[in-house]
């Protein structure tokens, strides 16, 4: 190596000193950068680069002559290695001693066109040439050269609109775009792919750099700058089919995706746009929870985390990076302009949209509510000229709550999904929830979010929609006959209604199995095909995956009574419609009802959740453990009561009282409880200065009254339930009238609260109609212990 540096360091002297050995003779730099390439070491041999770089730019017409001849591949190796070295020296762009302008001018000479066409005259050639060149400097890495010269010579408060006062960064702007305008047909196969991944991996490396986010970007996402969105979109759906992406990395990538996307979007082909969308759905899922989103919480949402505080700064302090919590919020806030929304609206509404569309729609949706908990507003509004009431993103979901062609279409992709049986039988996924039958995971990630967006949609579409609609009366507006929001009419509505009522049984059975649950092979393989190896992780992924049916199961039930309710108020199903034959649930059956310790577990769980995620309670007392059978009951008649037969449910509701009762009061002596004395004049006020929640907070005791007549002398009789029964219906007689004050009368003689009732009491008023509400409490049991 000493030899060949001495012998290039004589024939450098000579060069420099004009003497026999000339650089403008081709074969003369072809054998200096033999030499320079053979000893070449980047501590000790830098300077010689640069000045073999000064020397080729001068003499580049001359050296690229040995492509036209017997040297072409040996020349061509050269210029490959010599790119490759340069790639490798910018990389210390951060040592002031280095000069990068000849590294940079050399990279920018030697990848050029024009620095081979004048010479080669063939256009194809020089294309091949090009693109063998630029794969090289690619594999060597160009782009981490260029991420560090940006971030290193481009102060941190550069801004597009600089860029023609620094001529450096519209070099550097070019030399980022160069390497993705070619086809790469010269290369091996694969080679476009390489150069995407690199241009993402190495340059829109996480977190972004000020100059990466004020700079690039808004560059790259200029329509002067021509940047291959469509192409970029396919390379990088393709680079996330192989898992070899990290997690950390999506919010960027997102960001830079949804920010060139605003530009790019009108020109993108049928099919990029299904890209586009597959893409959305698959880095979406990635997003971290937006702080800001948790602050949007939907109203079935089970989540009693409190509000985080939201750092309102770009940057990580002191890091000058952007921080992944602002990246997080302004793709959120992107995804919710008009553009976007017109965007997927119109790909969704198209004719020709296939069942991937709807089901990648459905899955971005349902993405949106369930991990950032975004809202569809509760009533129709314009959402063009009031858009701050709306949340971030509910432009797209209110345009599809309010759209029936949409939600007859998710029914439909509902209804004609199927997957084989073992019996290489097509089953309907819906018929198999409907069994309560262990689902895969792949046919699971199909069905629930279009099931939960369509449930969502729908009893969002219901709220604003008046019964006249609902049950398909006219609807005259000035002469003309308005359209109906309705998607389905009454007959279809009850076909629909007995699928989603059997839909929620079947989820209770998966939430209470038969046998005690486990990790399935067909889990196990599903989990490994996308890198889950660890049995944390599987577990993880299956909590995850119940999660889910419990989130769609609290939706389905929800538009389920939305239907019941208006059922109730106007029947449209026939009799017995929603009972459920599967279901056989007697007052007489289910005992551990009517247990104590098992009505507390109950109650809590009733404000919980359902299913194998619930969390153990220590409840004190620890209750007899329910069965299967006994688990399923007790969610049918928390969550769906209307499936099981009127009668029975008054029975069940009679023994929960008299059980209530007996745990209250008991056996006990005839004395115990609440003893009060009541003059009958004054009933009222008597009762509510003694029976007010300061003084008896537990009026679940058994209470005995002492009544005193007109002249303040005791009445005849001890109180055994007779004198209570009639103290209560006088006390609420004298209470609900309207000569007492706090009630008023309607022309149809119905009764409302009066708006004047404060001046007639003071600012207490409330107190006494929480004590009227006490007291009907107080009744409810009573009576029905008497019928």
């Amino acid at each position: 190596y000493s030899i060949q540096r001495s012998e290039f360091d004589r024939c450098a002297n000579l060069a420099q000193s004009g003497g026999t050995f000339s650089t403008a003779n081709g074969a003369n730099l072809t054998l200096l950068v033999r030499q320079l390439l053979f000893f070449y070491r980047q501590n000790e041999d830098s300077k010689r680069l640069v000045w073999m770089c000064q020397n080729l730019i001068k003499q580049s017409s001359q050296f690229v002559k040995q492509l036209d001849g017997p040297d072409r591949l040996t020349c061509l190796f050269q210029i490959k290695r010599l790119l490759g070295l340069c790639c490798r020296l910018l990389q210390n762009c951060n040592d002031d001693s280095l000069n990068v302008a000849l590294p940079m001018r050399m990279l920018e000479v030697f990848s050029s066109e024009n620095t081979y066409l004048p010479v080669l005259q063939d256009v194809s050639f020089v294309t091949s040439l090009i693109e063998q060149i630029l794969h090289y400097m690619v594999q060597k890495g160009y782009y981490k050269s260029l991420y560090l010269l940006i971030n290193n010579k481009l102060p941190s408060s550069i801004e597009y609109s600089d860029v023609a006062r620094v001529p450096i960064a519209k070099i550097l702007l070019e030399n980022v775009l160069k390497p993705l305008h070619f086809t790469y047909s010269s290369c091996p196969e694969g080679a476009r792919q390489q150069i995407f991944a690199a241009f993402t991996e190495e340059f829109l490396a996480a977190p972004f750099t000020d100059q990466i986010f004020h700079f690039i970007i808004p560059a790259l996402a200029d329509v002067q700058t021509i940047f291959p969105y469509e192409l970029f979109l396919n390379a990088l759906l393709l680079a996330e089919s192989g898992c070899s992406r990290r997690s950390d990395q999506a919010p960027w990538l997102f960001y830079f995706v949804l920010t060139v996307g605003k530009t790019y979007l009108g020109s993108l082909s049928e099919e990029g746009l299904l890209v586009y969308l597959r893409v959305l759905q698959t880095f979406l899922s990635q997003l971290p929870v937006s702080p800001a989103g948790t602050k949007c919480q939907d109203e079935n949402s089970d989540s009693e985390d409190e509000d985080e505080e939201i750092s309102k700064t770009t940057t990580t302090p002191g890091d000058g990076r952007i921080s992944v919590q602002y990246i997080t919020e302004e793709c959120l806030k992107k995804l919710d302009t008009k553009q976007q929304t017109n965007t997927l609206l119109n790909m969704v509404w198209r004719d020709s949209a296939s069942e991937e569309v709807f089901t990648l729609m459905a899955s971005i949706c349902h993405t949106l509510m369930v991990q950032h908990r975004m809202m569809v507003p509760k009533v129709r509004q314009n959402i063009l000229e009031d858009p701050i009431n709306l949340t971030s993103f509910c432009r797209l979901l209110y345009s599809l709550a309010f759209n029936a062609r949409f939600l007859r279409h998710l029914w439909y992709l509902i209804s004609s999904m199927t997957t084989r049986m073992i019996t290489g039988s097509m089953v309907p996924l819906l018929q198999v929830i409907s069994r309560g039958s262990p689902m895969s995971l792949e046919d699971s990630s199909r069905i629930i979010p279009l099931f939960y967006l369509f449930s969502s949609l729908f009893s969002h579409s219901l709220i604003s929609i008046h019964d006249n609609e609902f049950f398909g009366d006219p609807i005259e507006v000035v002469g003309q006959r308005q359209s109906s929001m309705m998607p389905f009419t009454l007959e279809e509505l009850v076909i629909l209604s007995r699928c989603l009522r059997d839909a929620c049984l079947g989820i209770i059975k998966l939430a209470y199995p038969e046998t005690k649950p486990e990790v399935r092979e067909e889990y196990i393989a599903a989990f490994q095909s996308v890198g889950v190896t660890k049995n944390t992780e599987m577990q993880q992924c299956i909590q995850t995956e119940q999660k889910r049916w419990i989130q769609l199961f609290k939706v389905i039930t929800n538009l389920v009574k939305m239907l019941k309710s208006r059922d109730t108020r106007r029947n449209f199903c026939p009799p017995n419609h929603w009972l459920s034959e599967q279901e056989n649930i007697k007052a007489d059956k289910v005992t551990q009802l009517y247990v104590p310790s098992a009505r507390h577990v109950w109650r809590v769980r009733r404000m919980g959740r359902i299913g194998p995620l619930q969390s153990t309670l220590d409840v004190g007392l620890e209750p007899a453990p329910l069965s299967v059978s006994e688990e399923r009951q007790l969610a049918i008649l928390t969550e769906l009561p209307f499936v099981v037969p009127f009668e029975e449910r008054v029975k069940i509701f009679q023994r929960l009282i008299y059980a209530d009762k007996q745990e209250v009061q008991g056996d006990g002596p005839f004395l115990d409880g609440i003893n009060v004395t009541i003059r009958r004049n004054y009933i009222y006020e008597d009762a509510y200065d003694k029976l007010s929640h300061e003084n008896e907070p537990d009026l679940k005791k058994r209470i005995r009254v002492h009544l005193l007549n007109a002249h303040g002398l005791d009445e005849a009789g001890i109180d055994g339930g007779g004198i209570f029964r009639e103290f209560l219906n006088e006390l609420l007689k004298s209470g609900f009238n309207p000569n007492q004050g706090f009630f008023k009368t309607t022309n149809e003689g119905l009764l409302y609260p009066n708006p004047a009732a404060q001046m007639l009491v003071g600012d207490s008023y409330a107190r006494h109609y929480y004590f009227l509400g006490r007291m009907l409490g107080k009744v409810k049991p009573e009576c029905f212990q008497q019928c």
